[in-house]
């Protein structure tokens, strides 16, 4: 069974992930914060990171993706974003945004298991 830890500052979305996740037969950790969300991915080396965008700070996810990749985690990064809807920017993945793929909140059930196996394949 595949690890999945989830770090977002949304109870709301956080219960839903995981109750899909698990529907699918995933172990899911939930967290709700970027600090301690850090220290479960390193002590833990999930096989994929669903990580929000904007946490307690706009850009917590963005910087908490650069330090997981500048201290050697390769676990996939799946990024939850509503920025484009808020703020009318895109983003991709790539360098300055290490993450392996990004999805818009909200997010259906199946997109969602779609992107969580393709990306731990």
């Amino acid at each position: 069974m595949a690890l999945i830890v989830v770090i977002d500052d949304d109870h709301d979305i956080l219960d839903a992930t995981e109750l899909i996740l698990q529907a699918s037969d995933f172990e899911v950790i939930t967290v709700d914060n970027p600090t301690e969300g850090y220290k479960i991915v390193k002590e833990k080396i999930p096989e994929l990171i669903i990580l929000d965008v904007m946490m307690e700070e706009p850009d917590d996810g963005f910087f908490l993706a650069q330090k997981f990749r500048r201290d050697g985690i390769k676990s996939p990064i799946l990024m939850y974003t509503s920025i484009s809807k808020t703020v009318g920017m895109e983003f991709g993945a790539g360098e300055m945004v290490p993450v392996d793929a990004f999805v818009e909140k909200p997010i259906s059930s199946d997109e969602l298991i779609e992107k969580v196996k393709f990306l731990i394949k």
